[in-house]
């Protein structure tokens, strides 16, 4: 892919669409069941993900990209107007190119589908602490971008380097950025970008924008929230609890 070969994208409506890759298992949670069904503040984490995506009136469809067995029930009036496709991989990139494939083919189709030149924001279920302000500014600042971004934090603290779990090295922290969600890219140059590798499985990719680099393209940096944090380990459901009820 030539990353100076960038396509017309002018339309009379820049169109957004979500998706949100909920195949994962969790295995570093500490849950029985998928982490980001886990009750936190009185409903699943996801349930928090999406209502966070539902209040942005900018987004024109939210897809949740499932397992392909996935027999979670969800109740009718929290899901209305969201997309459930069963086409989740075995890891994050995976669902994400499946959940791409399947909507642009959708779209091929019928005009009011993904289209190649339409924003998808990417999203991590088990980030259940976005708001529609961080949303919003990421939209804002890439609608007329190039490439697009993504949410992300400067790095505050030290950055240490271990060998055999002993420190070997201080690393400079100047222009380190914690990555965040969602990340926001047309659909058809990271659908691109991620078939790309999709014949290595997708080694190396651990978001889409290093899909997007990888593929020769700088994505924008945009400033998110330190609350818009990954939940990943068993600490992280008290704190994002504590963090949800506050708001309440």
């Amino acid at each position: 892919m030539n990353p100076t070969d960038l396509s017309d994208h002018s339309s009379p409506v820049a169109r957004c669409f979500a998706l949100v890759p909920c195949a994962g298992s969790g295995s570093r949670a500490g849950t029985v069941a998928p982490k980001q069904y886990e009750q936190i503040a009185g409903q699943s984490m996801v349930m928090h993900t999406l209502a966070a995506l539902k209040s942005v009136g900018r987004l024109e469809k939210i897809v949740l990209v499932l397992s392909p067995d996935d027999a979670h029930v969800w109740p009718d009036d929290a899901v209305a107007h969201i997309q459930r496709i069963h086409c989740g991989g075995a890891t994050r990139a995976e669902s994400v190119f499946n959940g791409l494939t399947q909507l642009l083919a959708e779209g091929a189709k019928n005009s009011e589908g993904v289209q190649s030149s339409d924003w998808i924001l990417v999203h991590d279920a088990a980030r259940c602490l976005i708001t529609d302000l961080e949303i919003n500014r990421l939209i804002d600042a890439c609608l007329d971008d190039e490439v697009g971004g993504l949410l992300a934090l400067p790095l505050p603290d030290t950055l240490k380097a271990s060998v055999n779990g002993r420190v070997s090295e201080t690393l400079p922290r100047q222009d380190k950025w914690l990555a965040q969600t969602p990340q926001m890219f047309r659909a058809g140059q990271l659908h691109a970008a991620l078939n790309a590798k999709a014949a290595e499985n997708f080694e190396g990719i651990t978001d889409e924008a290093s899909a997007m680099e990888m593929a020769g393209f700088a994505p924008k940096l945009v400033v998110g929230s330190p609350h818009n944090f990954k939940v990943t380990y068993p600490p992280d459901f008290a704190l994002a609890e504590d963090l949800l009820r506050s708001r309440k």
